[in-house]
């Protein structure tokens, strides 16, 4: 009888057999605008690629090194990828093409691929240098036939290479593709322009100024849009959604009203490609000199130009950019003549493939629905997310007058608990100003159940949460303070206030940064131990950031021969060209594997190979300003935790009192997969390990064998699990990739 051990090897080998590319070429080449987080994925390919036994070629300079072929096309090996992780760019260069454009230009790179046996191309770039990708795998067999009639290439050739294979993946700071949620490199961008609108704020709130913030979107306003609701702009220009008629007076009528009320600083952000409702460009200078001439207010302007695109890739872009890589090597292995070319993309929380033309025309559909002047088609097509956020950000940014709001009968009470995390500010800024904008008086519970308990509750304006969005930790503050021993005070304390409803923002651990500080160093092996608990998400997702060789967590058991194991693995690589070495530590991943045991076995094993240095990390991965994705996140999934509440109260509300005594009348939101989800409490605790405070089940770890195929471990990826070939008719675009318990 075989042993369950002996069952995953034979599991294993069955999957690596399944993704053999023996025999295979594939080429790989980045194109148009250069992105954040494109080494990544240039990265992914090479190391996938090579771990399923296919050859891997650089196609440097884009299209045109396919076109001119010689030195442009190399076989790249492991070592070429490495160190390139945290680099900006792309290290195999990006050019425009005119000859790739012509008949004549695309026989030549035909014949220069068959010359090296590339048949699977992976395509990293915008719809431009997708759509000629798949112009060109359409006319390969009249390319074939041309190449043998001028005498090229033989019949033989033309029949082993009869067909080309087409896998995209879309690098665009702008996030300006339809059919995926992001692009590659926007997260990194968005980094950029909210590190300068908060320098700004610091000297503008000094000198009573107002801001006009020009950033990059020739033809989609998602950058302004979204750095407009992480940073609580007062006006926001994007050319999806025009200004109506008359905008100019109240632009500067809500500037007065700003001063008015003794607020310092006004930020208006503007999209390079904003347009008035006529289809007339709106620039920066207009702005200023609108509100100059009308106000006399200080106003200055800042172009961020290409400065968006410059810079390290932050970890969201490396993660997303890594697993489409991975995957684009899959879907090329498990490609026919008869798949249409397709896109990796981002579905909530999944990778998948949708089609690729789909995409492009959708895409080039939005362009002539705003050149139409249908303005709320485009916004439509942008999809769920661009509309969600557009919508939130009206409803958070632009009050009412109290004499159109409609007064409800509900008091609604929002607190922080367990550990502060950044974005916890901008969540509560949210549910503030959605509830005041549907009539709810709002309460504010400070120190969590702790202040609860002890009464410490005021009401909170709309004005009282201005500026929370970029406040890292918690302004309400926060205790671990758990309610079950103390609820006859706080069902006292609900009855003295009258509060109908509770939002509460925390969880069991929640950690907001991790930074690592292993680069750039001569055969050396750092040992990182991270925070989050039990839960190793924390460590699993910022060694696939990093490129870690190891992260040890306490989801999976692991023993001395491992870390021999592991030990040895990594002593192997330091021998060849590779110089650092990153082991990730989740600090409750073991009783008495500590990260001094595990920093003692490595530097002892190591000697004479690499030495190494140790870092805990601690709370400062709690500290700091909140990413783009966390106000972003936290503002849009308080907002729909609001609207629910809202929802209940009202279906609750009867004789004067609500009833909510049903299961599902106390739920957390979370993702699942890739759609938000409302689940009772009472559900939760047959899905919960409460004794080490994590989910029985984590989507998560099905991305560890990533980090370790790609730190060339032995390792098996489920294809099972890989992103299907779906139509984008049918896709659920989703606003976010993270869980989170409100």
């Amino acid at each position: 009888m075989q042993s369950a051990s002996e069952d995953v090897l034979q599991s294993d080998k069955k999957l690596l057999e399944d993704l053999s590319g023996s025999g295979r070429a594939i080429g790989v080449l980045t194109s148009g605008g250069d992105a954040q987080g494109m080494n990544a994925a240039v990265r992914a390919v090479v190391r996938m690629g090579i771990y399923v036994g296919a050859k891997v070629y650089f196609i440097h300079e884009g299209y045109q090194g396919m076109v001119d072929g010689g030195k442009y096309i190399v076989e790249a090996n492991w070592q070429d990828v490495s160190s390139i992780l945290q680099v900006g760019g792309t290290v195999i260069g990006s050019a425009r093409c005119k000859e790739f454009r012509t008949r004549e230009g695309r026989l030549r790179a035909a014949n220069n691929l068959i010359q090296h046996g590339i048949t699977n191309l992976c395509v990293i770039g915008g719809d431009g240098s997708l759509t000629g990708a798949n112009l060109f795998r359409e006319e390969w067999q009249g390319l074939l036939q041309e190449l043998i009639q001028q005498g090229k290439i033989d019949h033989a050739s033309a029949q082993k290479y009869s067909h080309l294979n087409i896998v995209g993946m879309v690098g665009s700071i702008d996030n300006d593709f339809c059919g995926t949620d992001m692009t590659i490199g926007t997260d990194s961008a968005l980094h950029r322009i909210i590190e300068v609108v908060d320098a700004i704020m610091t000297t503008a709130q000094s000198h009573q100024r107002t801001f006009v913030l020009e950033v990059m979107g020739r033809h989609c306003g998602y950058l302004a849009l979204v750095s407009a609701l992480a940073c609580g702009a007062d006006w926001v220009f994007i050319p999806e959604s025009p200004p109506a008629d008359g905008w100019e007076d109240q632009m500067c009528q809500k500037l007065s009203e700003n001063r008015a009320q003794k607020k310092r600083l006004n930020i208006i952000i503007i999209s390079e490609g904003a347009i008035d409702c006529y289809n007339k460009p709106i620039t920066s200078d207009l702005i200023k000199d609108l509100v100059v001439k009308r106000l006399g207010f200080d106003t200055r302007v800042t172009i961020l130009g290409h400065v968006q695109r410059g810079g390290t890739p932050s970890a969201f872009d490396r993660i997303l950019a890594s697993r489409m890589g991975v995957e684009a090597v899959v879907a090329l292995l498990e490609a026919s003549p008869e798949t249409p070319a397709c896109v990796v993309s981002l579905s909530g929380n999944q990778a998948i493939r949708v089609p690729l033309m789909e995409c492009v025309q959708m895409t080039q559909e939005v362009q002539k629905a705003m050149d139409e002047g249908r303005f709320d088609a485009a916004v439509k097509l942008r999809g769920r997310s661009f509309e969600n956020n557009l919508r939130i950000y009206k409803l958070l940014v632009h009050k009412k007058p109290d004499k159109e709001l409609t007064r409800s009968k509900f008091n609604v009470a929002v607190l922080n608990v367990g550990a502060p995390a950044a974005g916890m500010n901008a969540a509560v800024r949210s549910a503030v100003r959605t509830g005041i904008s549907q009539g709810h008086t709002m309460l504010a519970v400070s120190d969590g159940f702790e202040g609860f308990i002890k009464g410490q509750i005021k009401e909170i304006k709309w004005g009282d949460v201005g500026g929370w969005t970029g406040q890292g930790g918690s302004l309400l503050g926060t205790k671990r303070t758990l309610p079950a021993k103390n609820a006859e005070a706080i069902a006292e304390q609900i009855r003295l206030h009258n509060i109908s409803a509770l939002l509460l923002i925390g969880g069991f651990e929640t950690c907001d940064r991790i930074k690592q500080s292993a680069s750039g160093t001569k055969r050396r092996v750092f040992i990182i131990e991270t925070m989050g608990g039990y839960c190793g998400y924390l460590a699993s997702m910022s060694g696939l950031s990093a490129g870690a060789d190891v992260a040890y967590i306490f989801e999976e058991k692991f023993d001395i021969r491992e870390l021999q194991s592991n030990v040895e693995h990594l002593t192997q690589k330091m021998k060849t060209n590779i110089q650092r070495g990153l082991v990730l530590r989740n600090e409750n991943c073991s009783e008495n594997y500590t990260t001094d045991f595990i920093y003692q076995l490595y530097s002892e094993e190591g000697k004479g190979v690499f030495d190494c240095r140790k870092n805990v990390l601690g709370h400062m991965q709690q500290g700091g300003s909140p990413s783009p994705f966390d106000r972003n996140f936290g503002t849009k999934i308080s907002a729909k935790a609001m609207q629910w509440i809202t929802n209940k109260l009202t279906e609750t509300y009867r004789q004067g009192r609500v009833f909510a005594n049903s299961e599902d009348t106390a739920c957390v939101l979370g993702m699942r997969r890739r759609t938000l989800v409302f689940q009772p409490v009472l559900e939760l605790q047959d899905e919960t390990d409460f004794k080490h405070r994590i989910p029985n089940e984590q989507w998560w770890l099905k991305l560890r064998p990533l980090m370790k195929i790609l730190a060339k471990y032995k390792a098996s990826f489920d294809v099972s699990d890989a992103g299907q070939m779906e139509h984008v008719n049918r896709r659920l675009t989703q606003d976010s990739h993270h869980l989170i318990a409100i």
